[in-house]
């Protein structure tokens, strides 16, 4: 039930999904479509160290009870009502309506008017249940499905209760989805905040070109591993810049992440446990964090750490799984070392051929070599773990 864009009407997105892999139109298929891509999903998740524990994700199908339920409450007391297309929200009853935002509502107004049909009492008013004589679920007013909306609002009301702290989403849905959230919701339980806080994202762009499947311009997590770029430089990329900010990737960009991330692992490395200075930067840590989620700030105070603690309690926030990656950068393959043995011996004896082959191996399979006084460190790259 989950038209592209906030509209009510447009091609529905689980049927326009299902045209395309060839599945029949019916609930198991749009089902079976959606947990394929859910699992697409939470792995992806995992490989961005993005913690899912106690953590739930629930599907809009699995409470349409609950939708039925609150869209009887909005008709009850009487700010819904029935049309041709099927039931309403009337906007018109709920004056705090646009509130978000602060939204122009006769922009949103003359807009709708060109595009909407006559069923509806004003521009603004937005489906709740949508009519289908052919396929959906069973409700006191006939077959159909629930408005994409409402299944926001019952879902959080069941799952978390009838106000909630925080609740995030795209700057695109400002202005009608999240708008359309509060007026049902306040209604239907009669409290006000529905949420205290909103947090929206700024769009991320690619090449400073707006994401499109039809432009060819999507990137997908192991787009990355093809150009030995590892997942948590991506995660470092997009903490750079602030929620509220637009941000752009661009291989240029996630390659500069890398080798920022690089920097911490090494300098992680070779700090002490404890410095003077932790609780000074933990301190200006905590204010970035605090001042809105300034993440940007954040990373740069990462790169001031001086020691191994106090980096380690940032990350518990930042999730770059430092610890866990410098680990295993410390950890070298038998063979590899072998290599670098023998690599010695021929600078030793000034077989400088055979130094340079082994270095071009050695580096060839994510590695780096340096050279100085005389000594030879070794060290895995982020490239090297990215199959691990």
């Amino acid at each position: 039930g989950d038209n592209e864009g906030d509209a009510d009407r447009g091609e529905d997105r689980m049927s326009k999904g299902l045209k395309r892999e060839g599945m029949e139109l019916s609930l198991t298929s749009m089902r079976k479509l959606a947990e394929k891509y859910a699992k697409y999903f939470l792995d992806d998740l995992k490989i961005l160290n993005i913690k899912t524990e106690n953590t739930l994700f629930p599907y809009a199908s699995d409470y349409i009870a609950e939708q039925i339920k609150m869209i009887e409450t909005l008709l009850e007391k009487e700010y819904a009502y029935v049309g041709k297309d099927g039931v309403y929200y009337d906007t018109s009853k709920f004056p705090d309506y646009g509130k978000l935002g602060n939204i122009n509502l006769e922009g949103l107004k003359e807009g709708a008017r060109v595009a909407e049909s006559d069923d509806k009492r004003n521009p603004t008013d937005f489906l709740l249940w949508k009519f289908d004589t052919a396929l959906g679920w069973q409700s006191p007013w006939g077959l159909g499905f629930p408005g994409w909306h409402i299944e926001c609002s019952a879902m959080i009301i069941k799952l978390l209760g009838e106000q909630i702290d925080i609740h995030t989403g795209g700057i695109e849905h400002i202005a009608i989805h999240h708008n359309n959230e509060i007026a049902q919701a306040e209604v239907a339980t009669g409290k006000k905040p529905f949420s205290k806080f909103w947090l929206h994202r700024a769009h991320l762009k690619i090449d400073d070109a707006k994401i499109s499947k039809s432009v060819g311009n999507v990137v997908y997590l192991d787009d990355l591993a093809k150009r030995n770029i590892h997942p948590m430089s991506l995660r470092y990329l997009l903490l750079s810049s602030h929620y509220q900010t637009p941000a752009n990737f661009s291989w240029e960009g996630v390659l500069g992440a890398q080798n920022a991330l690089e920097k911490i692992l090494t300098n992680y490395l070779n700090l002490a446990d404890t410095n003077e200075n932790d609780q000074e930067i933990l301190e200006k840590f905590e204010k970035a964090i605090s001042d809105n989620l300034n993440t940007s700030t954040a990373i740069a105070i990462l790169h001031e750490a001086k020691s191994k603690s106090v980096i380690e309690k940032m990350d518990q926030i930042l999730g770059l799984d430092i610890k866990n990656l410098s680990a295993k950068i410390m950890k070298i393959p038998e063979e590899i070392l072998d290599m670098q043995k023998e690599r010695g011996a021929a600078r030793v004896a000034k077989d400088w051929a055979t130094s340079d082959r082994l270095r071009t191996e050695i580096e060839s399979q994510g590695y780096t070599l340096e050279d100085k006084e005389g000594i030879s460190t070794i060290k895995k790259t982020l490239v090297s773990l990215i199959s691990t």
